[in-house]
């Protein structure tokens, strides 16, 4: 989850630096938020505080069928892999399904406005899964106020979806993405199986610890299926249909490229074209269903109504005994869902205590400040040139993590760095036309200094680490401008 300290307006925020804006508008949604204190740590609670009150509002049945809804919800592999993958946006748009679906069930276009709000903050995939909501909602109501709600999701959709038109023409998405962003069986049950238990995610580092035993996983798929049965029981209500309908659609979608077939199938679209590769990341589209099976746990979590002291049905009951069985039903009911509300915990246990220490918060390094004060500060123009040549870093000040490169959101200049993703020892094309010019600069030998100045940059800045020597060999004639144990800076100087 890159953040950065006070950081500024850039034209990458919105879009408008080529390449796909996935970072649109999240990016400016967090800058736009920096001048409050535990900014981060704020949005991280605002996605839970969200899809709990969203759930609650949904749910019907009182506390424990809402209670066992919520704990689900917000406790399951996708939220835990997820989270650990840094998806804070994506997560944004995760809160807001219910909210979603609650609005579309009622036909309320402003309310579906507001609903939408934290998937227009979190960008691109926050509301491609909020988009199956929409759908399953719209076919709950047999399609009745589908236009006002299209045209409100559009023009929600408008921050990402203009510059994404605007550059598409210079933007390739690299087909093999399918292949490394496949989801992938992360339990004993095969890929389908490790989907419908919400897990299956690509980055086998972002897996909870422990997750792919065998009891904890066959335990959850089961608790799954459980929720299932019970929401197809209840199918003949409009939310039970609707999350049916979009559970189903996003199941179906992040199915697609478990297979051979699919996968060339996806590949062909996405050299079609780009904008197919949205689909890449399919594990992303389960999303509908962990709101689906939170509705079919509601419904395990309160006991069918009925006589409940022994007599038959039809016998008459004393008024005193009455009320009284009825209070005794209402307590057991009660701890029902105490203990259904449970078992998601349970059965995952590892996501207690920040993933057993595994999400916290990191200070940047000294350097990494004063370098971004520096560069920010210099009234000569010029772009920025990220090194080493790779989307991701694994600094020692991170407990070598990985995490996204930092640099394009720490300073108002153009950063160009390498944003052709990495997975595993496989790495994809890069996207933004620029980089692409860069990278065919850094592959030439000799000096770099001059090149890269006479394509206007300004600064290098290198985070240290085993490669830096092959790339302070080659910039010889720079000046050293920053030097620290974690980072190295070079000025570029445009007068040749």
């Amino acid at each position: 989850m890159v953040f950065v300290p006070d950081p500024p307006r850039t034209d990458a925020m919105f879009g408008a630096t080529g390449g796909f804006p996935r970072q649109v508008p999240s990016d400016a949604f967090a800058a736009a938020l920096s001048f409050l204190p535990w900014s981060q740590q704020l949005i991280l609670l605002a996605v839970f505080v969200l899809a709990a009150a969203g759930v609650g509002r949904l749910v019907p049945g009182g506390t424990p069928a809402g209670l066992a809804a919520v704990v689900f919800y917000l406790w399951n592999p996708y939220v835990a892999e997820r989270l650990l993958l840094g998806h804070w946006a994506l997560l944004l748009g995760y809160a807001g399904l219910p909210w979603v679906l609650d609005a579309v069930l009622r036909r309320r276009p402003l309310a579906l406005a507001a609903a939408l709000v934290p998937a227009a903050a979190g960008g691109f995939a926050a509301m491609n899964v909020t988009a199956l909501v929409l759908f399953g909602g719209l076919v709950a109501v047999r399609g009745r106020g589908a236009l006002r709600a299209v045209l409100v999701f559009t023009a929600m959709a408008l921050p990402w979806l203009v510059p994404a038109l605007l550059n598409a023409s210079g933007t390739r998405t690299d087909p093999l993405g399918v292949d490394l962003f496949a989801a992938r069986a992360d339990t004993p049950f095969g890929t389908f199986g490790s989907l419908l238990s919400l897990g299956g995610i690509w980055n086998a580092e972002t897996v909870p610890s422990g997750y792919s035993l065998f009891l904890p996983s066959l335990l959850r798929l089961l608790l799954c299926l459980a929720a299932l049965a019970a929401l197809l029981a209840h199918r003949s209500a409009p939310p039970a249909r609707a999350a049916l309908a979009s559970g189903a659609l996003g199941l179906g979608l992040a199915s697609i490229g478990i297979t051979a077939p699919g996968r060339a199938l996806l590949r062909t679209l996405v050299d079609l074209w780009p904008a197919f590769g949205v689909l890449r990341d399919a594990h992303l589209y389960i999303a509908p269903l962990a709101l689906a099976l939170a509705l079919g746990l509601s419904h395990l979590a309160v006991r069918p109504e009925g006589p409940r002291d022994g007599r038959e049905a039809g016998t008459p009951v004393p008024g005193r005994t009455r009320r009284a069985a009825a209070a005794l039903g209402r307590e057991m009911r009660g701890w029902r869902g105490a203990w259904v509300a449970l078992v998601p915990v349970m059965v995952l246990p590892t996501l207690a205590w920040g993933a057993f220490g595994r999400l916290d918060s990191v200070e940047y390094p000294r350097e990494w400040l004063a370098a971004q004060r520096m560069i920010d500060s210099d009234p000569v123009g010029g772009k920025v040139l990220s090194l080493p040549w790779g989307a991701y870093r694994r600094p020692a000040w991170n407990e070598g993590r990985a995490v996204l490169d930092p640099w394009p959101r720490m300073t108002g200049r153009r950063v160009v760095w390498n944003d052709g993703l990495r997975v595993g020892n496989r790495e994809l094309a890069q996207e933004d036309p620029e980089t692409v010019e860069t990278d065919r600069l850094l592959r030439g030998g000799g000096d770099l200094a001059s090149a890269l100045a006479d394509a206007g940059f300004r600064y290098v800045v290198i985070s240290r680490d085993l490669s830096e020597k092959s790339w302070t060999n080659r910039l010889t004639k720079a000046e050293v401008a920053l030097q620290g144990p974690t980072l190295l800076v070079y000025l570029l100087d445009h007068s040749g």
